[in-house]
């Protein structure tokens, strides 16, 4: 199942042209806000979906039945460019744990790479519900990569991919190598993915407007 958010109108078309604007991307706080508003409005959709249950809440005049999620999910961020995403979708799920995997693209020449999980620390996986979330999902290797790397660890009960800008050749992509009952979510697609594997018109390298240029 796939959700283009751009698809409807929302505060989502404010954030997403904030982080597309050559001007506003000189600020790197409010780009990192963007982020994080995007992935806060896409974890609540992602809240209609999830398993719930009645609770009894004792108030200072009663008592009050309330539906809580039924379990946590865990928030799997794809180091670095991921951090804003994942503040955002904390904010959510306040008690989720957190996974965090480093990959990288080791480039073989200017048009190809590889891709490298460099580093995972992560709580037990198996048998629960992650949120997997990384802004960009241009190609779909990254994230097909950390999911390699993820299920050799734990196999999840379900899998939400949560990203700001896709193309659809990375989202059949990944639709294709993930399970069939992953879900993902998308505030925009864009039609372009040059040779180089950047998006056309997109809005650059999400990491270095987020945190700084790589050296």
């Amino acid at each position: 199942m796939i959700y283009n958010l751009s698809e409807g109108n929302s505060l989502l078309g404010n954030y997403m042209a904030e982080l597309r604007d050559v001007e506003t991307q000189r600020d790197p706080m409010r780009f990192r806000l963007n982020m994080e508003r995007i992935a806060e409005i896409i974890g609540y959709e992602i809240s209609k979906s999830l398993p719930y249950k009645s609770v009894k809440v004792e108030t200072p005049l009663g008592i009050s039945e309330e539906r809580v999620l039924k379990e946590q999910p865990v928030l799997v961020t794809i180091l670095r460019a991921g951090l804003a995403m994942h503040s955002g979708l904390m904010r959510c799920y306040d008690r989720a744990e957190s996974a965090f995997v480093s990959a990288y693209r080791k480039h073989l020449t200017p048009e190809e790479f590889e891709i490298y999980v460099e580093y995972m620390a992560a709580p037990n996986l198996d048998g629960r519900i992650w949120i997997l979330s990384d802004p960009m999902l241009a190609t779909g290797n990254s994230m097909n990569t950390v999911y390699d790397a993820l299920v050799k660890v734990g196999i999840p009960k379900k899998i939400y991919v949560v990203t700001a800008l896709s193309t659809y050749q990375a989202i059949e992509r990944v639709k294709n190598h993930f399970p069939p009952n992953t879900v993902i979510y998308t505030a925009a697609i864009d039609e372009e993915l040059t040779a180089q594997a950047y998006i056309v018109p997109g809005l650059g390298d999400a990491g270095d407007l987020a945190f700084g240029v790589k050296v």
